[in-house]
């Protein structure tokens, strides 16, 4: 084994002598921490090395994997890309945009992001592509802001490059004393940490939709005010869960230990061209051939598609499946029990209900 030489116990026992050597209190703490990373990596080795080996599906334990290691094609945006067809399938519902003082759809609509880095930055792809207009962006050390709109990538590009968003050319920096998630817009997408919006700031924001890309970043209390003033509030049990819905994806892909796709490729595309050739046989036997065949060719998006589905289509596919029907049966029970807007009580009854009709198919009493 690569790791058998290594003693967890040795390599323990003398970070403790350093630590009981050491005269300063937080030294002392410090390597106290170091043993118990120690402690988690010698548990993950040893699963790894000692167990994992031993079956075949081991990998499928972990995901978010590259795809060299069992990885799945989509995975990366797939949180960003949860909270844009969360917020798709509640603003094109005229009966919620009435009841928030919006019109249906994207156009015209401003967006504001708190924090830009894998669930923030792939939300405000996925929304700008569909029209709406991000005009400002909060991240830890900074934030920037443009009411003619953040062209996403031109961002990306510059963080990349920078490290951070400060200092942006396509925006001018915020430097009001109040946060950027106050100022005016339609969509406020707090994608950064949990209870970011609380009794204290949730009266300042101005925002109709609020879509919790991160967890939790609303408390109950601001869940209360939003609900008594009629704004719209995703709940991140639903909002964020295209993430965990590719995981999920992943997890399948390895235990069936083939791509997605892979089987039907070659038919798929094979297919297509007969029915082609069938499509131009049927016009030139109706037509007749005198002043030539008649050709038919298969138009750009067609030619892109024509070998079938791949990886990353199906992922895409299945996770707007996933996510659409799940805003419907949010949007279900919250009819049946009259809840309004309050879409996180309705989510929660959704999870509860599957749990019990879960337990009672299976013969279990509640009492």
């Amino acid at each position: 084994m690569l790791f058998k030489s290594f003693s967890y116990t040795k390599v323990k026992e003398s970070v403790l002598k350093s630590a009981t050597n050491c005269q300063d209190f937080k030294t002392t703490i410090f390597h106290m921490f170091i043993v118990q990373l120690i402690q988690q990596f010698f548990i993950k080795i040893t699963k790894i090395f000692y167990l994992g080996y031993l079956d075949i599906n081991a990998y499928a334990c972990v995901t978010g994997k590259p795809i060299s290691q069992g990885g799945i094609h989509g995975r990366v945006s797939a949180t960003g890309r949860g909270v844009f067809l969360a917020v798709e399938q509640f603003i094109n519902e005229a009966s919620y945009m009435s009841a928030i003082g919006l019109t249906p759809g994207f156009g015209r609509k401003t967006f504001i992001v708190q924090g830009f880095g894998n669930v923030g930055l792939h939300t405000t792809r996925y929304l700008h592509r569909a029209g709406a207009l991000c005009i400002g962006v909060q991240e830890w050390d900074g934030a920037i802001y443009n009411a003619d709109g953040i062209h996403p990538k031109e961002l990306e590009d510059y963080k990349l490059v920078h490290g951070t968003i400060v200092g942006f050319p396509g925006a001018e920096a915020y430097t009001k004393e109040d946060s950027l998630i106050y100022e005016q817009c339609d969509i406020l997408v707090p994608a950064a940490s949990e209870r970011q919006i609380h009794s204290q700031n949730c009266h300042k924001i101005k925002a109709k939709i609020i879509a919790e890309g991160a967890n939790g970043p609303t408390t109950p209390a601001a869940d209360k005010h939003f609900l008594e003033n009629n704004v719209l509030v995703i709940p991140d049990l639903y909002c964020n869960a295209g993430g965990v819905t590719v995981s999920y994806f992943e997890w399948l892909k390895n235990l069936n230990h083939v791509s997605y796709g892979r089987l039907t490729f070659k038919y798929e595309r094979e297919s297509n061209y007969h029915l082609l050739e069938s499509v131009q046989h049927s016009l030139e036997r109706r037509f007749g051939k005198s002043g030539g065949g008649i050709p038919i060719v298969p138009s750009e998006a067609f030619q892109e598609k024509i070998a079938g589905a791949s990886e990353k289509d199906i992922v895409h596919s299945g996770l707007a499946f996933t996510m659409e029907g799940s805003a419907r049966a949010i949007m279900r029970t919250a009819m049946k029990y009259n809840l309004g807007l309050d879409l996180r009580t309705a989510a929660y009854i959704n999870a509860i209900e599957k749990i019990y009709n879960f337990y009672r198919a299976a013969g279990f009493t509640f009492t």
